[in-house]
C-alpha cells in the first residue's frame, strides 16, 4: 500500500482493515491450543521435554498454590528464573492466577534487581532456591521458591481454574531504560499481547510444526513474541542455555539439530551467525522465518547470507516495534535486492490494527519524504507506564486523528520518513542526534556508509567524550572474514562520501561487538579509542609551522602532531580550538579571526593562508605608500586611479 500524503496523514497508515480477534487472555487462548495438541512438545531443553497436556497441569497446580494469595487483577508476580521449563509455567500460572507477570533478568546487577523489586512492590516472587538470594531480603511478599516447594505445588489440584482477569487486565510489565537512568515499566494487558498473534498471522501462518527458539532474555520485550507467538499457535519452544546464546557457534548446532523453523533475532545476535557461515562453519537448517526486532537492520550486512541461502527459504523479515506498543508495529520482508541496492533500514508498512504517524514537533502530518517522529496508535498502545503518571502523560498521548476507546498514540522519539514507492525508512532515535562542532549528526547516517565499504562487516559510530569538550566521533569496525581494512582506507572511503565533520577521528577494529542480554549492541561496553586516523605524522620544519605546532601540541595534550593532521582528527573540538586562537594572538602576535581556524585545519594549510594573508596585507600597506607619494608629487591635480598604484 502507497504511502498517504500529508492531507491524508490524518487517517494514518494502515495495512488493511482492522483484523478481527478473540477477545480471552493469553491463558485461555493456551488453554484452547492445549486441548488442541495434548500431547505435541510445548517445551524443550536438552534432551527433556514437557508436554502441552503436563505444561498446562502444571501451571494449574502453581496458580492455585498463587490463589492462595489471594491476589487480584493487575496485582504483580515477580518471576526470576534463567531460561528453563520453570519460567514458562511461572508465567502461565501467574496470568491463571490473575495476575500479571513481571519478569526479573537473574543476571542483572544487583542494584538492578533491587530497584525493579522496590518499584514495582510485587505481590510475590517466583524463583529457584538457588536465584533467590540475588532478590535479597525485602518485603515485597511471599517469596516461593518452585524447586524447595515442589511438594506442596504438587499436592495442588491440576484440573482447569476459573478465571479471574479479564482481556483488559494487565498481562505483564517489562521494565525499559530509562533517559534519566531510572527504569520505567511498561504496563502490557492481555488484550495488547492477545492482539498481536491474531493481527499478524495472516503473514506468518504459525502451526504445530514450527520450532521456535527462546532465545532473549524474558526480561526483553522480543521473549513475549518467542513464547506466546510459539505456545498460541501450538509449535515447540526449544530453550536457549545461556551459555549457548552466547556462543555464535554452539547457538548455530542448535538451530540445525533442533530443526528450528522460526528464529527471532536482533540484527547483531544475526549478523554473528552470517559471519560463523562465512568463515566455513556451515550445517543443514531447516528455517522458515528469520524476524528480526529490537534494532535497526542494515540490508547490507545480509548479503553473503542471500548469496547462500537465496531469499525464499528462509525469508527474512524486518519487524520495527516498541515495548510500549507490544513488541512489534511493522513488517517488511527483506529479499535479495534489497541487501544489493539498500544500506537503509527499511520497515515497511504498520499491522492492520495499528495506526501509524510521521509527525512534525507541533504534531501535524509532515510531507511525503519528510522526516517526522514516528506516533503509533491502535490496539497495541500499552496502558502506560507503572508509578509514573506524569511520564504516562507525556508520552501516551491523545490521538487527535482517531476516534473511540482507541484514541491514544504513544510518541517513539523514533524518527522515519516515507519512502516514494510506499515503504517507511527508519532513521534511529531524535534523541540520539549528536552535536558536533556545531553540526547536527545521525550517526546512523555514518553507520550505513562505512557498511557500504566492500572490506566492512559491521559498523558502529559513537560519539565519545573520553576527554574534556565536545564529543569526539569514533567508529567501531568488524571486517569480513579474511580481509584486512587499514583506518586511511576507511577515513579516505568516507571522506568521499560524507562532509568532513562527519568523518570519525578514530577507528577501531574488534573481532565481535559485545552485546547487552538482551542480544542489542552494548556501546556502553565499547572501548576508548586506541588509533587515530593519522598515520606517521610530518613534523613541521617551517618557522611558523613549528610555532604553530608547539601551540596545537599544547593545546592537545599530545607529544607530536603532523603539519598534515587535521585539528579534529587528532582530538581537537570548537572548545579546544578557541584556546589555540586565544595563543595565536597572545604568543604570535596574530590577528586571525576564528572562523579560519575553523576552515584552515591543517598546520601546513593555516601556515600558507597567514602567510599568503601577511603577503597581501604587505602588498596592500605598499601599494597605499605609493599611491600617496604620488598624490603628494602631483598635489592632487588629478583622480587616483586604479593603474596609478602598479
Amino acid at each position: 500500500m502507497a504511502w498517504p500524503d500529508a492531507d491524508s496523514l490524518v487517517t494514518g497508515m494502515e495495512t488493511q482493515a482492522r483484523a478481527p480477534f478473540r477477545l480471552e487472555t493469553l491463558c485461555r487462548s493456551f488453554e484452547r491450543q492445549a486441548a488442541q495438541t495434548p500431547d505435541n512438545v510445548a517445551i524443550k531443553l536438552g534432551d527433556e521435554c514437557l508436554t502441552y497436556r503436563k505444561l498446562d497441569e502444571r501451571s494449574n497446580q502453581l496458580a492455585r498454590l498463587l490463589r492462595n494469595l489471594n491476589l487480584q487483577p493487575d496485582s504483580l508476580v515477580a518471576v526470576c528464573f534463567e531460561r528453563s521449563f520453570d519460567l514458562v509455567i511461572s508465567m502461565l500460572a501467574v496470568l491463571k492466577a490473575g495476575a500479571g507477570y513481571l519478569p526479573i533478568d537473574p543476571s542483572y546487577p544487583l542494584e538492578r534487581i533491587s530497584m525493579l523489586l522496590a518499584d514495582a512492590n510485587p505481590s510475590a516472587i517466583l524463583t529457584q532456591e538457588m536465584l533467590a538470594g540475588r532478590l535479597g531480603q525485602r518485603d515485597c511478599g511471599t517469596v516461593i521458591c518452585v524447586d524447595r516447594d515442589r511438594r506442596e505445588i504438587d499436592e495442588q489440584s491440576p484440573d482447569r481454574l476459573e478465571e479471574i482477569a479479564s482481556p483488559d487486565n494487565l498481562a505483564y510489565v517489562i521494565y525499559t531504560s530509562g533517559s534519566t537512568g531510572r527504569p520505567k515499566g511498561v504496563m502490557v494487558t492481555h488484550l495488547n499481547a492477545a492482539r498481536l498473534f491474531t493481527s499478524t498471522a495472516h503473514w506468518f501462518n504459525f502451526g504445530p510444526s514450527d520450532v521456535w527458539t527462546l532465545f532473549h532474555s524474558s526480561a526483553f520485550d522480543f521473549s513475549v513474541w518467542e513464547i506466546w507467538g510459539c505456545l498460541l499457535s501450538g509449535g515447540r519452544l526449544v530453550c536457549v542455555p545461556h551459555w549457548v546464546a552466547r556462543s555464535p557457534s554452539d547457538f548455530y548446532r542448535l538451530l540445525a539439530q533442533d530443526q528450528v523453523t522460526v528464529l527471532n533475532q536482533t540484527p547483531a545476535a544475526f549478523y554473528q551467525l552470517v559471519q560463523l557461515e562465512e568463515s566455513g562453519v556451515v550445517e543443514l537448517l531447516k528455517l522458515r522465518y528469520v524476524i528480526f526486532g529490537g534494532e535497526a537492520l542494515n540490508f547490507a550486512n545480509l548479503r553473503p547470507w542471500f548469496e547462500r541461502h537465496g531469499d525464499q527459504t528462509p525469508q527474512l523479515i524486518n519487524m520495527y516495534g516498541i515495548t510500549e506498543t507490544t513488541v512489534h508495529v511493522t513488517y517488511r520482508p527483506v529479499r535479495a535486492i534489497d541487501a544489493q541496492a539498500e544500506t537503509r533500514s527499511l520497515i515497511g508498512v504498520p499491522i492492520p490494527d495499528l495506526k501509524l504517524y510521521l509527525l512534525d514537533s507541533e504534531m501535524r502530518p509532515v510531507a511525503n519524504g519528510s522526516v517526522g517522529e514516528i506516533y503509533v496508535g491502535g490496539a497495541g498502545v500499552a496502558r502506560g507506564y507503572l508509578n509514573r503518571a506524569e511520564l504516562t502523560a507525556e508520552r501516551f498521548v491523545r490521538d487527535p486523528f482517531a476516534a473511540g476507546p482507541l484514541n491514544v498514540m504513544y510518541r517513539t522519539g523514533d524518527l522515519a520518513r516515507a519512502t516514494e514507492d510506499g515503504d517507511l525508512e527508519y532513521l534511529g532515535r531524535g534523541d540520539l542526534q549528536v552535536k558536533i562542532r556545531g553540526y547536527r549528526i545521525e550517526l546512523g547516517e555514518i553507520e550505513a556508509t562505512l557498511a557500504d565499504h566492500p572490506s566492512v562487516a559491521q559498523a558502529v559510530v559513537m560519539a565519545r567524550r573520553d576527554q574534556p569538550g565536545e564529543p569526539k566521533l569514533v567508529a567501531y569496525i568488524i571486517s569480513k572474514p579474511s580481509v584486512s581494512v587499514s583506518t586511511p582506507n576507511l577515513r579516505d572511503f568516507l571522506k568521499s562520501r560524507l562532509p568532513e565533520h562527519m568523518v570519525p577521528y578514530a577507528y577501531e577494529m574488534l573481532e565481535s561487538f559485545p552485546l547487552t542480554v538482551n542480544g542489542k549492541i552494548d556501546r556502553a561496553a565499547l572501548p576508548a579509542p586506541q588509533r587515530v586516523a593519522h598515520v606517521e605524522p610530518v613534523r613541521a620544519s617551517v618557522p611558523l609551522e613549528v610555532e604553530i605546532a608547539n601551540i596545537w601540541r599544547k593545546a592537545l595534550g599530545i607529544e607530536a602532531v603532523g603539519i598534515d593532521d587535521n585539528f579534529f582528527d587528532v582530538g581537537g573540538d570548537s572548545f579546544l580550538l578557541a584556546r589555540v586562537h586565544v595563543r595565536m594572538q597572545q604568543e604570535l602576535q596574530l590577528d586571525i579571526p576564528i572562523t579560519d581556524l575553523f576552515e584552515f585545519t591543517t598546520i601546513r594549510g593555516l601556515a600558507r593562508h597567514l602567510n599568503a594573508s601577511t603577503a597581501r596585507q604587505t602588498g596592500l600597506a605598499d601599494a597605499r605608500s605609493r599611491a600617496q607619494r604620488q598624490r603628494a608629487a602631483f598635489g592632487r591635480k588629478r583622480p587616483f586611479r586604479i593603474g596609478d598604484a602598479s
